[in-house]
């Protein structure tokens, strides 16, 4: 295998590695395995060390597939057909599926349906509506965010739910009669983050 295909390898491999820490939610959230959501959270602060691990990995591939090809002593390029995984278009290939890994976590939220809480048609007494602050650790991105909301909607009881992954939080407004606090916070806690504290 020539050496810009394994570096090519080596750049995907950045890549996904890069976003692993978005793809996990999707990927839990089309699986129905909620709890494995954040298995990845910890790749978050090595995120941009792996964007520039995979941008320069795929750079030196394409200077490797670019250089000018060696002269054989009669002074002429040697003529010979490349295969299809050694051409410039299979690495073409390869660095825009490598941008689109990079770029996941700005179009994730895009593969998930988003679920409305289940409101009841019964009228709602206002002296049983509580509003509550989740302080959550682990959201890295807009996919987290979208998990931890459609397993909140789900729940009977919610009336609505704010989850921000930059505030680290989930504002909840729910019906005491139907649910509390702490069915709450272990609803956000079976999506794999967790709750640190609530007021």
């Amino acid at each position: 295998m020539k050496s810009e295909n394994r570096l090519a390898g080596l750049g995907i491999l950045t890549a996904i590695s890069a976003s692993l820490c978005c793809i996990t939610p999707i990927l839990a959230l089309l699986a129905g395995t909620s709890g494995m959501a954040s298995t990845f959270s910890w790749v978050e602060p090595f995120r941009p060390y792996l964007i520039g691990l995979t941008i320069l990995v795929l750079g030196f591939a394409w200077y490797q597939k670019l250089k000018p090809v060696k002269k054989d002593d009669c002074g002429c390029a040697t003529e010979t057909k490349t295969k299809f995984i050694d051409s410039k278009l299979f690495l073409g290939l390869i660095t825009i599926f490598a941008l689109t890994m990079l770029a996941f976590p700005y179009f994730s939220k895009s593969f998930c349906n988003k679920t409305e809480p289940k409101l009841t048609t019964q009228p709602i007494d206002k002296t049983t509506i509580e509003t509550t602050e989740f302080k959550i650790k682990g959201m890295t991105c807009e996919s987290c965010e979208l998990h931890i909301t459609e397993a909140l909607n789900k729940e009977k009881g919610i009336l609505s739910s704010k989850v921000s992954f930059q505030n680290g939080n989930a504002i909840v407004q729910f019906d005491k009669s139907k649910t509390d606090k702490i069915k709450i916070e272990q609803t956000i806690n079976s999506t794999g983050y967790k709750v640190t504290d609530k007021k």
